[in-house]
């Protein structure tokens, strides 16, 4: 049930977003430069937790609009209704619906759709992940500076020592192709598909990896923290690769490795 409920939930978000892109709708500004929300983002969050409180009325849900709706439940529904709203609002389609759930503080499940390119992503933990229904694996990349990476950048703190700008200028002088998408669901999902080699951003909150994270894993990558430590949704920064380039990217975004290296 858990499973239907997940797939319908995020299927009938991605209509809603189909329906309000290229139209003319509100878009407000939340805290922050650049943090949009728009219709889309309510109404798909609106129709998601409608279809989540009809099939379990009890359970914990954390949004991106709403926040924090805690029960008692084993049951935690995380969910992104719109992960790269600023391309949505300028008529880009890299931009999707992202849902994970956890059970007693584990990912057990997760949906990522971009209804745009038709794309929708799943992974239940010990099953593998799949895009519409066919099994996915993350690259066989064994080296950095032979990868596709994507990356990231928060709207503040670019220029703190060690951080976006820094690791991002580091990479590039040595000629490593490093793409920013806009849309850290999208990064993740397509590093699990082989994709990209590597994703790694700063400051994430945990509607925008929940799911992504887990698919990344169950696609036969690793993700972590950029201290190497087990990755949780809960706190900000974030590695995630094909594992095969995880160590050596770490050291890359630590400075262990620099652009003279």
């Amino acid at each position: 049930m858990l499973k239907q409920t997940l797939i319908k939930a995020t299927e009938a978000a991605g209509k809603i977003i189909q329906h309000y892109y290229g139209t003319h709708f509100q878009i407000s500004n939340k805290e922050g430069v650049n943090n949009l929300v728009t219709e889309a983002d309510h109404a798909a969050e609106k129709e998601i937790m409608e279809i989540i409180r009809s099939e379990f009325p009890d359970h914990y849900i954390l949004s991106e609009e709403s926040g924090s709706m805690p029960t008692g439940s084993r049951y935690k529904w995380i969910i992104d209704p719109l992960d790269g709203t600023v391309n949505f609002a300028h008529k880009l389609p890299l931009c999707c619906v992202s849902i994970g759930i956890e059970e007693d503080g584990m990912m057990i499940m997760g949906a990522v759709y971009n209804p745009f390119f038709n794309e929708f992503y799943f992974a239940q933990r010990g099953y593998g992940a799949s895009l519409n229904d066919r099994q996915i694996r993350v690259s066989d990349e064994t080296e950095v500076q032979k990868a596709c990476l994507v990356t990231g950048f928060p709207y503040t703190y670019l220029d703190q020592p060690n951080g976006p700008l820094e690791v991002f200028g580091r990479l590039i002088r040595k000629g490593v192709p490093v793409r920013r998408l806009g849309s850290a669901a999208m990064d993740l999902c397509w590093v699990a598909a082989g994709r990209f080699d590597g994703f790694f951003e700063h400051k994430l909150n945990a509607w925008d990896s929940a799911a992504g994270y887990l698919i990344v894993e169950e696609a036969g990558g690793r993700v972590s923290d950029f201290s190497g430590t087990a990755y949780s949704p809960y706190q900000p920064s974030i590695a995630a690769t094909n594992g095969k380039i995880h160590d050596e990217l770490l050291k890359w975004i630590d400075g262990s490795i620099t652009c003279n290296a």
